[in-house]
This record gives structure tokens, C-alpha cells and sequence, in this order.
């Protein structure tokens, strides 16, 4: 989704854009407090500035100030600020980061704070909830979660004859597909086959039985017969010329080239569809089916977390905030504007009925077959990884079985340092 800007900028952001902590007692006190809440989607702003308005209504002493940052930025920015004491008040958060700031006491621990607003954390699928507990304690609340599905775009599917894809589709469907989409002469690949971890192959290594990561933490699967089956299934694909290269995946991202219609599938999840239903030359064009299947059914699950900065001046008022944001009305707000598919429990339709024509009602039922997504030691260390030791399978430079056993090394030594 995202790759390198200049770390300069990312600092002076740091010290401009997101200094303000804040804080206080609302509850206690007429002290006016400015609360700054990060994310990292400019798609999601509009709701999120929506979900503060309804914040401050009940909190008038309290201002939510809303502030985005592109996606390499908001994370050198926030490594900056938590480290130097500048961090936003509030901010996204994700699984495969989350242990590095929580063993570093830089998160705020929110586990009172469920009790004493009696947060019904069964609310949460429990993987996303789960994600956020360390040590007992909890640091962040669900604020979204996370399946996939097959983005398909039907005007390309109509133009080279294939039917639709549906919940019949295996492995060799697609493959079959890919190939018939395929047209060099019109600049169309039959699907876009990136090096993607939680859109793409850790749910072919799945599928294939295979399980990413041991139940004990200690020890990756890639090098195993699943594993490299689950590799396979995508550097089968580039090796066909039915995905773009790497390099061009590299110049124009997966998701930008099927927004363009230059693919005709996309494996990747529910935060896509307010983007699509947004773009006027593709909405009617666009819809998703489940992933197909290998030797079984199955899909990674995750979630953005909302968490709070350890070192706020304000921690109270940042707690209840952070506690509406991880309720009903802030996850209804979500749903009705269709930014995004909201964690809560019971408040998934009007996400639905946000934008019909969509069967969206897939990322639902795939609650049903999801595995959690990985997130054992220094998660984002060896997810890092991934594209040093696998891009010579994908550019065809190397055996899968090799590279994906130098991967599996790899993460192995950085799961022994936890």
C-alpha cells in the first residue's frame, strides 16, 4: 500500500503537525482541552472529523483536533514523537505494531477504563480485541476489522467472456480466469499479484493448510509444502505474465491499477470499498466475491486499533475519549458513511445498505473461516522482510522453495530475539 518518503519531512510533521498533547479532567473542571487524534486515510478523514463533532457535543470543554498523515509518514511520526514525548493524544494503531510501543510504555493502558465505562470487549471479534491485550492489560480498543474478498472489475470479465467469480471458485478457477483476462495488446493483466502479505499470500498458505506462524510464537511455516504452495500460487501468476512485474507493481500500486482497470482481479479487503463506490468510472464496473479456495476455506482478520500516548498531559480526557470511539455511535457514523467496516458488534448494516450494489455481505460471512493475522514477536521486523528475500521468486531469479526457506531464516531469528 505504501513505500518510501523523505524521514526529514516525516520529522518536521513530528514536531509541527502532531505536538499538541493534551488533557485535564472534564468531568472536574472547565479547562479547555484540544485532544489531537491521528490516522493515516484521507478517505476516512471526513468521518473521523465526524466522529469528534459528536464527541465534542457531549464534551464542550474538550476539542478533537482531527490530523492526517500519508502512511510512511504517520509511522516515522509517531516512532518520533513517542519516543521524544510529541505524540498524538490519540491514533490508529495496528497488530503487527502494536507490541513494539506496548513493551515500550508508550501506550496508555485502557484496561480500567473498560471497566468503569463497562465496555463489553465480546463486542469485538475477539481476534482484533485480542490483538490489543498484552500482558493482561488492555492498550487499544477495535475501532474497524479486517477480511478479504476478490475485487473483480465485471466490464473486463464481460469483454474476454468469463463468468464471474463466486463461492464455487478454487485455486485453478482463478488461474483459468487470470489467463483468459489477460490481453498484452489492450495493457490488461487477468489480476495483480504483488508481493502482499495480508491481502495475498499468507491466505494462500492458509488455504494450502499451511499455518504462517507456530501457536507457540517461536517458528515461521513458509518453507514448508504449504507454505511454498501458498508462495507458488502468486509467482505462478507473474511467471505467466497475468500480473504486472514487480516493478511495475512497484511504479503504480495494486490497488491504483485496478482503480485504472489495467486488472481485472484484486485480492484485498474492506477498506477498498468506500474508494471504489467513490470513483465514477468504476462503481458500476466493480463488485467482490470470496477468496477462492485451496485445500480448504480461509482468510487473515485484523483491525486498526484506537490507542492513546502513555506520556498525554491530559489522560483522562483521553480516555473518554478513546472510550467513545470504541462505542456504538462512533462505529455507527462509520457504518452510515460507509468509510469502513465497523468492529462492533450490531453495527455492520448500514455499512451494508451504504453502498448496495456492492455484495459486501462477503467480508461478513468471512468472519466464519478467519485466522488471526500474525503478529508474534517484532511483528513488523520480520513482515519487513518479505520483500528482500521473496522478490527473487516473484521476478523468477530464484526457486520458491529457496526463498521462501532464506525467508523463513530470517523470520525465525528475529521470532528468537522476542
Amino acid at each position: 500500500m505504501k513505500r518510501k518518503w523523505i524521514a526529514a519531512t516525516a520529522m518536521v510533521v513530528a514536531t509541527g503537525l502532531l505536538a499538541a498533547c493534551s488533557g485535564g479532567s472534564g468531568d472536574t473542571s472547565n479547562e479547555k482541552v484540544t485532544l489531537t487524534y491521528a490516522n493515516w486515510s484521507e478517505d476516512q478523514t471526513p468521518a473521523m472529523k465526524q466522529i469528534a463533532a459528536e464527541f465534542e457535543k457531549a464534551n464542550p470543554n474538550i476539542t478533537i483536533k482531527v490530523q492526517t498523515l500519508p502512511w510512511p509518514e504517520y509511522w516515522s511520526t509517531l516512532q518520533v514523537g513517542a519516543a521524544g514525548g510529541t505524540a498524538p493524544d490519540a491514533f490508529w494503531m495496528l497488530a503487527d505494531h502494536f507490541r513494539e510501543y506496548a513493551k515500550g510504555g508508550q501506550l496508555l493502558d485502557l484496561s480500567d477504563t473498560v471497566k468503569s465505562n463497562n465496555i463489553d470487549m465480546s463486542a469485538y471479534p475477539k481476534p482484533v480485541s485480542d490483538s490489543y491485550t498484552y500482558e493482561g492489560k488492555v492498550f487499544a480498543l477495535p475501532k474497524d476489522f479486517d477480511t478479504n474478498g476478490l475485487w473483480y472489475n465485471k466490464a473486463l470479465f464481460d469483454a474476454a467472456g468469463v463468468k464471474y467469480p463466486d463461492d464455487t471458485w478454487t485455486w485453478q478457477d482463478l488461474q483459468d480466469a487470470a489467463k483468459k483476462l489477460t490481453d498484452p495488446k489492450k495493457g490488461v493483466w487477468g489480476i495483480a499479484a504483488p508481493i502482499d502479505s495480508q491481502g495475498g499470500f499468507y491466505n494462500t498458505i492458509l488455504q494450502a493448510g499451511g499455518s504462517i506462524i507456530n501457536p507457540e510464537g517461536t517458528a515461521s511455516d513458509f518453507a514448508s509444502p504449504a507454505g511454498v504452495a501458498g508462495l507458488k500460487f502468486w509467482t505462478d501468476l507473474q511467471a505467466a505474465g497475468e500480473s504486472p512485474t514487480l516493478k511495475q507493481l512497484s511504479d503504480t500500486e495494486a490497488v491504483s491499477m485496478f482503480e485504472n482497470q489495467k486488472v481485472a482481479m484484486y485480492t484485498s479487503g474492506a477498506y477498498w470499498a468506500l474508494r471504489f463506490y467513490k470513483n465514477a468510472d468504476l462503481k458500476d464496473k466493480v463488485d467482490v466475491a470470496p477468496l477462492p479456495q485451496g485445500v480448504k476455506r480461509a482468510t487473515v482478520t485484523s483491525g486498526i486499533g484506537n490507542a492513546g500516548y502513555a506520556g498525554s498531559k491530559h489522560p483522562e480526557e483521553l480516555k473518554k475519549f478513546l472510550a467513545f470511539l470504541g462505542g456504538t455511535k462512533a462505529a455507527e457514523i462509520q457504518a452510515a458513511t460507509g468509510t469502513v467496516l465497523p468492529a462492533y458488534q450490531g453495527t455492520q448494516k448500514p455499512w451494508l445498505d451504504s453502498m448496495p450494489e456492492f455484495h459486501l455481505q462477503v467480508f461478513i460471512d468471512a468472519i466464519d473461516y478467519s485466522v488471526p493475522l500474525p503478529v508474534a514477536g517484532n511483528a513488523s521486523e520480520w513482515q519487513g522482510l518479505a520483500p528482500q528475500f521473496l522478490s527473487p521468486a516473484w521476478d523468477g531469479k530464484k526457486p520458491v522453495e529457496q526463498a521462501a526457506k532464506e525467508y523463513q531464516d530470517a523470520v525465525d531469528q528475529v521470532l528468537a530475539k522476542q
